[in-house]
């Protein structure tokens, strides 16, 4: 028995820490509760089995581990980010952008879904967290749609899926951890998630709008009554035109002296500056240049669209790394909710205390996995974990399926940092070892977790949107009557198109892999060592540098002097470049006019 144990100890101790944190134990301390104890368990059986490499002082490497943590740059990018998001989360910025999307798409069947998509996507490249976006769009939008008669498993659905594009969005902090975790660059792990995420926003669009063609009843347009704002969608068109002829003329004009990537920002920004500063004169002074509704979507979303081009499109273009780029991302935040006067002491301690709860938390799992993997990796867990993966039918599309089911069942259970932590570390080296792009890989990983947040009945998002949709029946204020309550059923019914929709999006990413492997560009392929030839030039001889000889005999079998003037050194032998001589074997005489050289006596100079 005990011999058996020593032999099998890696899976033991996977499947034993695996139960623990789905019972529900803190991870941080049960990685490093379970990876001390096995750790002990190892150095006492080492003896047993070949396979344990434990021993006591390598928990000394330990120290220097959590250290490591504690430098890594790529992970400051995490608290910045984070910070970003529950500012502006907290400064009600969702509750502006819904607001107008709203009332813009008013007009159009399914307007608030559209709206609701839209805004989910804006949300996800500025918060970059699923809970704040979920919440805050249930809290505004669900009330709207449900008054105006909107189907409550398509309305819930929509904000739920909505909410989870924060997992696969750029600045996501999935992609942030994932990117370190794989040993990849944050921004190429941007670059690569940019086109699914966009396509994963348009196929939400397109549902939204087969559901208004074949459901018309279930997503109806807003009354006139409730467009608040009016129309004016001709003046919104006019000013988009302004700015778009503006950027033209001055990338042409004013800065057709700079480089490439500074003359599109600040041809772009003179281009939004100019439309936003008439929005703001013609609502401080009445000017009547711009309607209402122009006006307010100029107002609202020009600043979150200017936030996310700072961080985002100052990544994309190599201004900025992504550290940096969340740097000046909560910077801006910060300026924004002073604009609009939301800046509060209130609004800045709440931001500041979750963003260090929330730091320390991704902190406290790394430290414990590190402590989890140092055991694991002594006895050999990673090679049983490669053996098993690449004992799977199907080479790699086999292992991605293998591993997109595993993960996908685990996301229902378990936060995206531990899986990150824990499962990331030992799938990565597997997925190398069969040619599979990392980035790749860690792009499919992220649409999985969020396909995984939206399965009922474990869901993240499901949880996070039933803790504030109303369950009974409630009033409401605005047309003063009593409308039904949601009920879970039907916000398990609403999410399953949308996971059909990620499973089709896995799908796609799989079949075509240049959706995310465009992040190298146009890289050169490597050179085959086979072709690789050095040519060295020859010294002398034709077509030589003719350098001179060391006091030899030259080609002819006369002596030469070099072209400096300097006597020859009075070597024996050829020079280079003029073959054996036909007696190599004898000495050559010394050259007329100078003594030998005797190497036993120091130089005399004359």
């Amino acid at each position: 028995m005990i011999e058996f144990i020593a032999h099998n100890l890696a899976p033991i101790m996977f499947v034993s820490v695996m139960a623990m944190l789905l019972l529900g134990y803190p991870v941080a301390f049960t990685l490093a509760a379970g990876g001390l104890f096995y750790f002990v368990v190892g150095v006492e059986f080492s003896e047993l089995s070949p396979q344990i490499t434990l021993f006591w002082n390598l928990l000394g490497a330990q120290p220097d581990r959590v250290f490591g943590i504690m430098s890594n740059d790529t992970l400051l990018a995490v608290p910045f980010f984070t910070f970003m998001g529950l500012v502006l989360e907290r400064s009600r910025m969702a509750e502006d952008l819904l607001e107008t999307i709203g009332q813009l798409f008013g007009p159009v069947r399914g307007g608030l879904g559209y709206a609701a998509v839209l805004v989910g996507a804006l949300l996800a490249a500025t918060t970059g967290v699923v809970a704040a976006s979920v919440i805050a769009m249930g809290l505004i939008s669900l009330p709207i749609m449900l008054r105006y008669g909107y189907d409550r498993s398509f309305a819930t659905g929509t904000i739920a899926a909505s909410g989870t594009l924060a997992q696969i969005v750029p600045p996501s902090l999935v992609l942030i951890v994932m990117a370190d975790q794989l040993g990849r660059s944050v921004g190429d792990m941007y670059v690569g998630a940019l086109y699914p995420a966009l396509l994963m926003i348009g196929l939400y669009l397109l549902y939204t709008f087969a559901v208004t063609i074949v459901r018309p009843h279930a997503a109806p347009a807003l009354p006139p009554e409730a467009r608040t704002l009016g129309g004016g969608v001709r003046s919104l068109i006019a000013i988009l035109l302004a700015a778009a002829i503006i950027t033209v003329v001055t990338w042409y004009t004013v800065f057709a002296g700079f480089r490439d990537e500074v003359r599109d920002v600040w041809a772009m920004t003179t281009g939004v500056g100019v439309a936003y500063a008439v929005a703001l004169l013609n609502r401080a002074f009445g000017l009547g240049l711009l309607s209402r509704l122009a006006q307010q979507v100029v107002i609202v979303l020009i600043p979150p669209l200017a936030l996310i081009f700072l961080v985002l499109g100052t990544i994309f273009l190599g201004i900025a790394t992504p550290t940096e780029g969340g740097a000046m991302g909560a910077t801006g935040a910060l300026v924004m909710a002073f604009a609009k006067g939301r800046l509060s002491l209130r609004v800045l301690t709440q931001a500041l205390e979750s963003t260090a709860k929330l730091s320390a938390f991704v902190l406290f799992i790394l430290i414990g996995a590190r402590v989890f993997g140092l055991t694991f990796y002594g006895i050999n867990g990673n090679i049983w974990i490669e053996e098993l993966l690449l004992a799977i039918p199907g080479d790699e599309y086999g292992f991605l399926i293998a591993v997109s089911i595993l993960i996908f069942i685990l996301g229902c259970f378990l936060d995206f940092f531990e899986i990150a932590f824990i499962l990331i570390p030992l799938l990565a080296p597997v997925a190398e070892k069969l040619g599979i792009d990392l980035i790749w890989f860690g792009v499919l990983i992220g649409i999985n977790l969020q396909t995984s947040f939206l399965t009922p009945p474990f869901g993240f998002s499901l949880f996070y949107l039933r803790s504030i949709a109303p369950t009974g029946e409630w009033f409401d204020k605005v047309t003063g009557r009593t409308l039904a309550g949601v009920s879970t059923p039907a916000i398990y019914k609403g999410a399953l198109p949308f996971i059909l929709i990620n499973a089709l999006m896995i799908a796609i990413v799989m079949a075509f892999p240049g959706l995310v492997t465009r992040y190298k560009g146009d890289v050169r392929p490597p050179m085959d060592p086979a072709e690789f030839r050095l040519q060295i030039p020859t010294f002398g001889g034709e077509g030589g540098m003719s350098l001179p000889p060391l006091g030899g005999t030259s080609g002819s079998g006369q002596t030469t002097n070099d072209a400096f003037g300097l006597p020859p050194l009075g070597l024996p032998g050829t020079p280079p470049g003029a073959g054996p001589s036909p007696d190599a074997s004898a000495p050559a005489p010394p050259s007329e006019g100078n003594a030998p050289v005797d190497l036993s006596q120091p130089p005399a100079f004359q």
